[in-house]
């Protein structure tokens, strides 16, 4: 599902998306009342937020405030379309990871006894707040991360929706109550906060995921220990800012920086009762064991091997269409690309086509207008990639679009990986066992529904599938029969919207409950149950005395 730039994340020096020095008239649209505040509180600040020129930093958000680390070990952040260093990220250390986890263990005592109405309010002004800065989000996010700006802006749109979905909390987190269970007895039930709990976010979706997680956690009264990945953590710290302007006490969301050392904190500080998760499989069970050994909640999104599944009775122009953006949007680098297609009996003669319109998909820079494929992530994703598309050709598939010695002139340095398409793969190739996690599209075809569906049941994962068909009946039986969490008819990319939880499943998938939706808040929650006796014989008055008092 993923793995794990700005140079200042302050308000007043956020870099455009390709400035290769800090822009000083580049700000954050701030609203009217934020600026009156903000005017000189940034001015006394900004030395303390900034990042020098000469080595640009990121720092940690502790207890409301940007903190530089005084670690000696740093993580360097490259701009995947150039390779040129754009922030180092600190590993943070024991000591500042406790500093930031008894914050949030301070915070929670007055946090959780906030009225739901006060935590509403700040979610209100969170959104609007997103909203107005979200260009600026999508130029960091393209700027470390590398998607295009439209792809980046719908990385924070898909979380704004969760931010929003998040001011219904009132009612999201209603108990229950039956009246006279018994005589004089009634029973009722309270949704209440867990405590401290964390997010461990991957690099693929900068903004989305983190909203994913800390909105859910901390409008249900909690409080986050969040950890963005390391090579994109310019998106999470502007979120901060934005969060701080939105009236969020301190210690409420605090953010650490980090690898291995970072993660071990999380799973094992007894303090920590809940631990968010997206990101490999690798990554996903090993915190879910070990998190899950020492007592906690986890909720673990995993890797993906999304199918299409192509009927011959499908509108042939829109599928192909949608075919390619959910291949090779993203540069591919999603948890529900559909990096698998099966084109079933007379489909099969659409191939052609859809190498055709793969062909013309345009590769740039994500800042460059009218970029269809940005870079991958970093050096080591497009060599991972270019070797899993070589075992396919060796054990026996056709590489019927080669997009691995592709060069985008102005920026011979980036990561860049063309739209490629591997065909006649069958079931037990590794470019087919494995996630690939770049544009890559694997082609496998079958002579029947029935086929197709075996052959997406067969694999171990279940994030998500789709099948484009005209015919009812055969979307009715593919929806019945397919074991997957999350399936599209005639929709390449079926990621429900916020009022539905993300429901992957089997291997893509590791916990109880899902993100966001229903499930999310019964994840961050913990349900106490009440039954009370007040006998109606107890009562002493049952009417007012207005007769003078006298003594008997």
């Amino acid at each position: 599902m993923g793995g794990c730039a700005a140079f200042s994340f302050s308000v007043a020096t956020v870099r455009r998306a390709r400035d290769p020095i800090p822009a000083p008239n580049s700000h954050l649209r701030i609203p009217k009342m934020s600026l009156v505040r903000l005017i000189g509180a940034e001015a006394r600040h900004l030395a303390k937020r900034s990042y020098s020129s000469a080595a640009p930093t990121t720092k940690l958000f502790i207890d409301g405030k940007f903190v530089e680390s005084k670690t000696n070990e740093w993580i360097d952040v490259h701009d995947p379309a150039t390779n040129q260093v754009v922030t180092r990220v600190p590993k943070a250390t024991q000591a500042e990871m406790q500093t930031a986890l008894e914050s949030n263990k301070k915070a929670f005592r007055s946090w959780s006894n906030q009225s739901i109405l006060t935590r509403q309010q700040v979610m209100f002004k969170l959104q609007a707040l997103i909203k107005e800065n979200m260009g600026e989000l999508a130029k960091n996010i393209t700027k470390e991360q590398g998607k295009t700006l439209a792809d980046a802006e719908g990385d924070v749109l898909r979380g704004l929706q969760v931010v929003e979905h998040c001011c219904s909390i009132p009612s999201l987190q209603m108990g229950e109550t039956v009246a006279n269970v018994a005589k004089d007895m009634d029973t009722y039930s309270l949704v209440l906060p867990l405590g401290v709990t964390a997010g461990v976010a991957p690099f693929n979706f900068p903004a989305m995921i983190p909203l994913w997680m800390f909105p859910v956690a901390i409008t249900t009264g909690n409080t986050m220990l969040l950890k963005p990945s390391e090579r994109v953590p310019g998106a999470t710290m502007l979120l901060m800012e934005l969060l701080n302007e939105a009236g969020c006490p301190p210690g409420v969301v605090n953010v650490i920086h980090g690898q291995h050392d970072a993660v071990n904190f999380i799973c094992d500080a007894p303090e920590i009762k809940a631990v968010s998760f997206v990101g490999s499989d690798q990554a996903g069970k090993y915190i879910y064991e070990r998190a899950g050994k020492n007592g906690k909640r986890v909720q673990s999104n995993m890797g993906a091997k999304n199918h299409g599944i192509i009927l011959g009775d499908a509108n042939k122009e829109n599928t192909l269409n949608q075919l390619a953006g959910a291949a090779f949007g993203a540069a591919g680098q999603r948890c529900m690309a559909l990096s698998t297609a099966v084109f079933v009996g007379d489909a099969q003669a659409w191939i052609p086509d859809l190498v055709e319109r793969a062909q013309k998909l345009k590769v740039n820079a994500g800042h460059v207008p009218g970029t269809d494929v940005g870079p991958v992530i970093s050096a080591a994703s497009r060599q991972r990639i270019n070797d899993l598309i070589e075992s396919g050709v060796k054990e026996g598939a056709k590489l019927i679009l080669d997009g691995r010695k592709i060069t985008v002139p102005g920026y011979e340095d980036g990561y860049f990986v063309g739209p490629t398409i591997l065909s006649d793969v069958t079931p037990s190739m590794k470019c087919y066992t494995e996630e690939i996690f770049g544009p890559v599209l694997v082609i496998l075809k079958a002579d029947t529904l029935d086929d197709a569906i075996g052959i997406v049941n067969a694999n171990p994962y279940g994030n998500g599938t789709a099948v484009f068909t005209t015919n009812g009946a055969a979307a009715r039986k593919f929806v019945n029969e397919i074991d997957a969490g999350q399936v599209g008819v005639n929709v390449p990319i079926p990621v429900p919207l916020p009022m539905f939880s993300f429901t992957g499943t089997r291997g893509s998938f590791r916990g109880d409950h899902h993100f966001y939706g229903k499930q999310g808040i019964k994840f961050y929650t913990q349900t106490k149950t009440v039954t009370q006796l007040w006998r109606e014989t107890d009562v002493t008055h049952t009417q007012a005395a207005v007769a003078m008092p006298t003594m008997k």
